[in-house]
């Protein structure tokens, strides 16, 4: 799997919510985009991670 550009080895399928929270991610905090299309929150828990799959994570930061 590819995550921000860099590979990452699933050892088994996982869900969006579950590999952001144990990679420490705010699920409140950032945007996913899997395989081209964004990720609604509310579905995170039911999309499946995989092998073949791209994500980008993208976190709000904030400041000024």
């Amino acid at each position: 799997m590819q995550v921000n550009g860099e590979q990452v080895k699933l050892e088994t399928p996982v869900s969006v919510a579950d590999y952001l929270e144990a990679h420490g991610f705010r699920a409140e905090r950032v945007a996913i985009e899997l395989n081209g299309e964004i990720i609604p929150r509310e579905k995170r828990g039911d999309t499946m991670l995989d092998d073949q799959c791209v994500m980008e994570i993208v976190q709000f930061v904030q400041g000024g």
